[in-house]
């Protein structure tokens, strides 16, 4: 355990507490805990948690922007659910990104568990974006990706990067929750 695990986790769990409560200032804690994950993914060469975090980057930005600029009329922006194809492509996409990442990670690096770090990562860019649109369904993967990553991080003996998955767990769970009663408020008074 370092000290960039150390402030890691600590603004990771600020992070998802705030988007759990769909605050905005989510985006700009996400960005540090990001930076700040960067730089641990890298020592400990789990490549694709690490290629991870520039996308994450990227979507923070993006979410941010997406968050504070609402449609015309609306307040905030509302919670919403997937179209049944869209939930079809995520599906998809999230298989095809695991068996390409897997193999890159196989043939080019010396990724120790290449195929369940592609796993989540997939998963994550997915939830990321998601999360970025305010989709419901974000919060699936969020609660898959965090069981396994919490595995993932207990068999490179980075424990608090596990206990903190676990963390994510339970808030993943409270962010569903949370957000599914938004989505269904949000339908009652439309």
């Amino acid at each position: 355990m370092n000290v960039i695990e150390i402030l890691g986790v600590a603004t990771g769990l600020w992070t998802v507490w705030l988007t759990v409560r769909q605050k905005v200032l989510c985006w700009p804690v996400g960005i540090v805990n990001i930076l700040l994950f960067m730089v641990l993914f890298y020592q400990v060469k789990l490549y694709a948690d690490l290629g991870l975090q520039f996308v994450f980057l990227a979507l923070s930005f993006y979410g941010w922007y997406y968050w504070v600029h609402p449609k015309k009329g609306e307040r905030t922006v509302p919670v919403t659910t997937l179209t049944a194809w869209s939930k079809v492509g995520t599906v998809a996409t999230w298989g095809i990104g695991t068996l390409v990442m897997g193999a890159l990670l196989v043939s080019c690096t010396d990724a120790s568990v290449p195929y369940w770090d592609s796993s989540t990562t997939a998963m994550s860019v997915i939830a990321q974006y998601l999360m970025s649109l305010k989709k419901l369904e974000s919060w699936y993967l969020w609660i898959a990706a965090d069981v396994i990553d919490t595995g993932i991080y207990l068999y490179k003996d980075l424990y608090l990067m596990s206990a903190l998955y676990a963390v994510f767990l339970v808030l993943a769970t409270a962010g569903y929750l949370e957000w599914r009663k938004s989505w269904r408020d949000s339908k009652k008074a439309s």
